[in-house]
């Protein structure tokens, strides 16, 4: 554990940590809002608690107005926390418990619970935080915003919604995914000066990746490239009144640099696929003998999108899985895999959204959202491919392989065919000769960035999919 090698480098004792984390919490509070001079520092019984009086001793030597609270009988109970509160007593402070309303603030320092809670807390603590979250003044977490778990990102019940998490020693994975995304606020880091062996002796739970790490994905091309080399990717899917969804992959894959895309799909909806745009080769495909010919000429297959799970979808789903080609699935394409259970070739990416994997795992979409982590690698356990668990903080995971986190994307992307988008750009990739994995994190990456360069343009609400078009090109042309 990265606490404990952390305090044995430190000589074995825990109140050097805590004066670091404590002193470094005062820094960023300064740094942040220092025009702050009414400091209310909420404290817990444990250790994340002895921080926040640390806090409170620095916010008091520096002439600020302190008032501490702790909830009914919640007074500090853990060695290093009692020795700290008292440090901050000797120093002139006063504690008080907090018996209804909070005080008015100017900043508020929440030190109630750290990285070890999996409960929900009791009614003293749930009025306590919901009181934190009624004040008007900004929040300065300390580790992880009391009533999230740092874990999973799961919140257990009432949570304090933080301005700034200033985590210790390490970033959590549960504050960069799910539900704790409402609750983190900014999230900075703070190594409390430990060594760098230290930190690299502890193996992550997940790999970061932001926009900026798109650079090493895209060399450029070979003068004399031609469509061939870029692979050619088979969208198959838009049964009846589905047609934009599959239309929407086949753009995005074209975007990301497919040499060829082609498309099966229905009569009705050729016409105005090349309407809209031409480079795309629709076929009619009215069953699955039809599609035969496609899937032979093909590099990769996008899977799903408008597929539908009736009997044209479902024959078109398991023509392309007998063909053991090089695979994306989606959409209907997942929904028929939950009910069907089908082996999948090794090289197969999955892009379930929370619905869509609860389905893959037999569970609720709760479920999946209270531990994505766990989630995404019992998806891996059991399908023995790459997923990609799309949503706020998409994972991507494979069989031995550590998870990566994708930090990018925003809430204006929860729209309807933003899904179709993504599958038709990590189908470009592939095709273009990444493996499985790479292709997942660079296409998830480049789609979320994407989504962030459209939004950036006219807002969030109201984004569409087709929206992130020109940022997919720009995205792979770094």
């Amino acid at each position: 554990m990265l606490e404990q090698a952390a305090i044995e480098e430190a000589g074995g004792d825990g109140s050097v940590l805590m004066e670091r984390a404590g002193a470094a919490a005062w820094r960023t509070a300064r740094r942040r809002w220092p025009q702050a001079r009414r400091v209310l520092v909420v404290c817990g019984p444990g250790n994340n608690g002895g921080d926040g009086y640390v806090v409170a001793r620095h916010a008091l030597q520096a002439g600020c107005e302190v008032r501490v609270r702790h909830a009914p009988q919640h007074a500090p109970s853990s060695v290093l926390a009692q020795r700290a509160a008292q440090a901050f007593i000797a120093a002139g402070g006063v504690v008080g418990v907090a018996d209804g309303a909070l005080p008015l603030c100017d900043l508020v320092v929440d030190a109630v619970f750290g990285i070890g809670l999996a409960r929900a807390p009791d009614d003293g603590v749930t009025a306590l935080l919901d009181a934190i979250n009624a004040l008007a003044a900004p929040v300065l977490a300390l580790d992880v915003p009391s009533g999230v778990d740092a874990g999973s990102g799961d919140v257990h019940g009432a949570a304090v919604r933080a301005t700034v998490t200033l985590q210790f020693l390490g970033a959590h994975l549960g504050l960069q995914t799910g539900p704790a995304l409402d609750h983190a606020g900014e999230r900075l880091l703070d190594t409390l000066d430990v060594s760098p062996a230290v930190l690299a002796g502890v193996r992550a739970d997940a790999q970061w990746f932001a926009a900026a790490a798109l650079t090493g994905w895209f060399p450029p091309r070979a003068r004399d490239s031609h469509k061939g080399n870029a692979g050619h990717v088979l969208c198959v899917g838009g049964d009846h009144g589905k047609g934009g969804a599959v239309l929407l992959a086949a753009e995005a894959a074209l975007r990301c640099g497919a040499g060829l895309v082609s498309v099966a799909t229905r009569a009705m909806h050729v016409g105005p696929m090349l309407a809209r745009r031409p480079e795309a080769m629709p076929h009619v495909v009215d069953d699955a003998s039809a599609l035969q010919p496609l899937l032979d000429a093909a590099t990769v297959v996008a899977l799903g999108p408008g597929l539908g799970t009736a009997g044209w979808g479902e024959s078109l789903y398991t023509s392309a899985l007998a063909g053991q080609h090089a695979l994306v699935l989606d959409a209907d394409a997942l929904n028929l895999l939950a009910c069907r259970g089908d082996r999948l070739p090794a090289e197969t990416i999955l892009t379930p959204h929370p619905g869509e994997a609860a389905r893959l795992l037999g569970c609720d979409v709760a479920c999946v959202q209270r531990d994505r982590h766990a989630a995404v690698q019992a998806l891996v356990g059991r399908y023995r491919c790459c997923v990609i668990l799309k949503g706020a903080g998409s994972l991507v995971a494979a069989p031995d392989r550590m998870t990566r986190l994708i930090a990018a994307g925003n809430p204006g992307m929860a729209v309807g065919g933003m899904g179709d988008v993504l599958t038709g750009c990590v189908a470009a990739l592939r095709a273009q000769g990444m493996q499985p994995f790479e292709a997942a994190t660079a296409g998830a990456l480049l789609h979320a960035r994407a989504g962030d360069r459209a939004a950036a343009g006219g807002g969030e609400r109201g984004l569409l999919p087709s929206d992130l078009f020109p940022y997919l090109r720009e995205g792979a042309n770094p």
